[in-house]
């Protein structure tokens, strides 16, 4: 089965094109973090008109790469949720007006289980069960995965995700947006040892996360640095690497203790700051403790992109899932009410 896959969830525009046995053909991304960086942020009206501009041109370029034509195609997978309502308006209704030009059947795809199945793209691929760490700026999860559909939720943010507090954090410091690849260039040249921030929520038993109170302490700890007249790029470098060292140590905390709880020893981590290198080489050193695996997808696939809904996509489709040609997205979408497959 040959599908289309359509990214739209926020600020990129994803496509791409998964063939259910010769694997990932094309994929092709446009990323809007000049256009929102100005307002450090992202727009969600300009996020919106920018996907409009970008879809149909991404797609003729993956149709190109893959040196396919639309004839070939079987079926179309887009994201229709969670995310930006205007953002997944535009992939959902450019699905089903093509899926109703080409005869073909179109399905939405939770974002979420998209890049949770993100990794089943590489070439060794985890085996199901396993515990899966979905971490991005919209999201911090701690999931049982016992198949397709088969989610059970461990463990959630109560307040910030882990994304948006990096993002968070850089733009109190006056960084550029987006704030996590910002905070991690700056931790490397961090001084060890100077700031101390507190491990939320892991002096406590339970597999929930919380990230607001972290914030806080970063901001009050530039404030203090600003007073002093400390507010130069060390300052910068210092804080980062304290924020950084915290979170990856709480996530890998939790980790631990939910791979302990679900009695398992395979680790999937998903999502933009899966990207993150300090987090990759914690949850390596803490699993190979276990004598466990983790597994992610590369750096490009970490990100929102068009691989993963075409891939998640293509695994629905296969069982016979499909949807009327009524256009329909969801703001918010708990994962744990998708279909087993």
């Amino acid at each position: 089965m040959l599908v289309l896959g359509l990214e739209t969830s926020c600020d990129e525009t994803g496509v791409a094109l998964y063939d259910s046995e010769r694997g990932l053909l094309a994929d092709a991304l446009f990323s809007q973090i000049d256009l929102h960086r100005a307002y450090g942020g992202v727009v969600p009206e300009l996020a919106s008109r920018d996907h409009v501009k970008r879809m149909l041109p991404l797609i003729r370029q993956v149709l190109a790469e893959a040196g396919c034509v639309p004839t070939e195609i079987d079926a179309i997978a887009y994201t229709a949720g969670p995310g930006l309502v205007g953002a997944l308006l535009v992939g959902a209704s450019c699905a089903q007006a093509l899926a109703f030009a080409w005869g073909i059947p179109a399905l939405g795809v939770h974002h979420m289980e998209g890049h949770l199945l993100a990794p089943m793209l590489e070439p060794q691929p985890p085996e199901f069960p396993f515990v899966a760490l979905l971490v991005s700026g919209g999201h911090t999860q701690l999931v049982r995965v016992d198949g397709i559909g088969q989610y059970e939720l461990l463990g959630e943010t109560l307040d910030d995700a882990a994304g948006e507090a990096f993002d968070k954090t850089a733009k109190m410091m006056g960084l550029n947006y987006p704030g996590g690849p910002e905070i991690a260039r700056l931790a490397a040249q961090g001084i060890e040892g100077r700031f101390v921030f507190p491990r939320p929520m892991c002096d406590r038993p339970g597999l929930d996360f919380s990230f607001s109170g972290l914030k806080t302490f970063a901001l009050n700890t530039w404030q203090q640095c600003v007073s002093a007249g400390d507010d130069g790029e060390q300052a910068r470098c210092d804080i980062s690497l304290a924020f950084q060292q915290a979170v990856v140590e709480t996530l890998t905390i939790k980790c631990k203790r939910a791979l302990k709880q679900a009695g398992l020893k395979r680790l999937v981590i998903a999502g933009g700051v899966s990207a993150n290198k300090a987090l990759r080489v914690s949850l390596e050193n803490m699993l190979g403790s276990m004598n466990g695996d983790v597994y992610y997808a590369r750096p490009e696939f970490c990100t929102d992109n068009g691989a993963m809904i075409a891939f998640a996509g293509c695994q629905r489709l296969q069982a016979g899932q499909h949807e009327s040609l009524a256009i329909s997205v969801q703001a918010r979408w708990p994962m744990e009410q998708l279909s087993p497959l």
